[in-house]
């Protein structure tokens, strides 16, 4: 392996390591990047999502009683498959339920046009903002979903 490839595959794992990735040669970390999200006003486990996100340097804009989420869900044809508590708008992607920020960060830095969103469906217990006090995490896929609502595993935990 050359010095070059050594030098690229160190720098890729130090960027990973540290939660960001790499975008066209810049990086994406969640700084200042705007989440605008609809939840139930009732939800609490949507509030400690949204502070998974803020630790993820993202800012998030919550809207809990200027609109029904189920209206937003229904105009984004957000299917029962995919459909989780809230929904939230991210640099013109569609984001449903637990997604965990690497995920959502990995999603920015590859900037897919294939992709309409990506969904952890339900609500699962160890995803992000639904943690467990004894630490247990369900297995859990976090999909993308297309203009069709075609789905793919995304992720899996």
């Amino acid at each position: 392996m050359s010095k070059k490839v050594i030098g690229f595959l160190a720098l890729a794992a130090i960027a990973f390591a540290g939660g960001s990735y790499f975008a066209g040669g810049q990086t994406v970390d969640g700084e200042g990047i705007q989440v605008v999200m609809y939840q139930n006003p009732a939800c609490g486990c949507c509030g400690e999502w949204v502070k998974h996100m803020q630790a993820n340097g993202f800012e998030v804009e919550v809207h809990k009683h200027d609109v029904n989420v189920n209206d937003i869900k229904r105009k984004e044809n957000i299917t029962p498959e995919i459909a989780s508590c809230h929904t939230a708008y991210i640099e013109g992607y569609l984001i449903e339920g637990h997604v965990p920020a690497r995920d959502i960060k990995r999603l920015l830095a590859e900037s897919p046009t294939n992709i309409r969103g990506l969904a952890v469906p339900g609500m699962i217990n160890g995803s992000p903002g639904m943690e467990q006090p004894n630490g247990h995490v369900d297995p859990y896929d976090v999909v993308a979903f297309d203009a069709n609502n075609n789905l793919s595993v995304y992720a899996s935990y």
